[in-house]
């Protein structure tokens, strides 16, 4: 049985989820996250919060948190020309792909977390990628987190698992699934705490938690908490009606 966890954790509301989920399966859990020259710095704040808010609310989880990870890896914004490294507006390129994509980020992330486990003999690699409410990222996929399980186990002669809470899931049940784990103390907590919007905006309050309402991330963000709010409605009945 797998008993230890490395989270790659941004700070978000997805990461957030995942190490949620880590918490109660495993006995041993720590976090990774990477400063890679991402236009905002906000996210690496907000996951320091979202850290303290945790052991804050969950005393039940304190004994599985182990040591938390910030690694630099700058030269990844240094070769990526993207919306989310450089500060030029978000855009729809010829491939298909948003600008916010940044080409090789997750397999960097996922090899440097390998090797971070490796080392700290940790089993699992928890990454909140999903190909259901997604940008069309090519990394997310679960054909390549498939294919990235096997290259670092066999380059690594360590048998890894690559675990995917949202893979099939999208934003309205991953809303579900947090309060699944923590009640509304962790949905909460993922409102106030933690960052996903794009322009690292930290000063206009949504229902849904802060950001500027209008970047992609924003907006999956809070579509998806609007049907999950809609879906918790109780049923009106006639007498409500009448």
């Amino acid at each position: 049985m797998h008993t230890s966890a490395l989270v790659l954790f941004s700070g978000g509301q997805d990461s957030t989820t995942c190490l949620a989920q880590a918490l109660s399966k495993y006995q041993r859990v720590e976090t990774i996250a990477f400063d890679y020259g991402q236009r905002h710095k906000v996210e690496l704040q907000a996951r320091l919060n979202v850290l303290r808010e945790i052991k804050s609310r969950f005393p039940q989880w304190v004994s599985r948190m182990g040591e938390d990870h910030l690694l630099d890896i700058a030269v990844l914004g240094q070769v990526s020309d993207t919306s989310l490294t450089r500060d030029v507006a978000f855009k729809m390129e010829s491939s298909g792909l948003p600008n916010t994509f940044v080409p090789g980020r997750n397999l960097l992330f996922l090899t440097l977390a390998a090797a971070l486990a490796y080392r700290r003999d940790l089993q699992v690699l928890v990454t909140g990628v999903c190909e259901t409410d997604f940008s069309g990222y090519p990394d997310c996929r679960d054909d390549t987190m498939k294919a990235m399980q096997l290259a670092l186990s066999l380059g690594m002669d360590k048998r890894f698992l690559i675990e995917t809470p949202l893979m099939w899931i999208d934003k309205a049940d991953t809303w579900r699934l947090a309060q699944s784990l923590g009640g509304q103390t962790l949905v909460d907590l993922i409102i106030e705490h933690t960052h996903t919007c794009y322009l690292g905006d930290r000063a206009h309050r949504h229902v849904w938690g802060y950001g500027c309402g209008e970047c992609p991330a924003c907006a999956l963000r809070a579509r998806g908490y609007e049907r999950y709010v809609a879906a918790n409605q109780p049923l009106k009945t006639l007498s409500d009606v009448s």
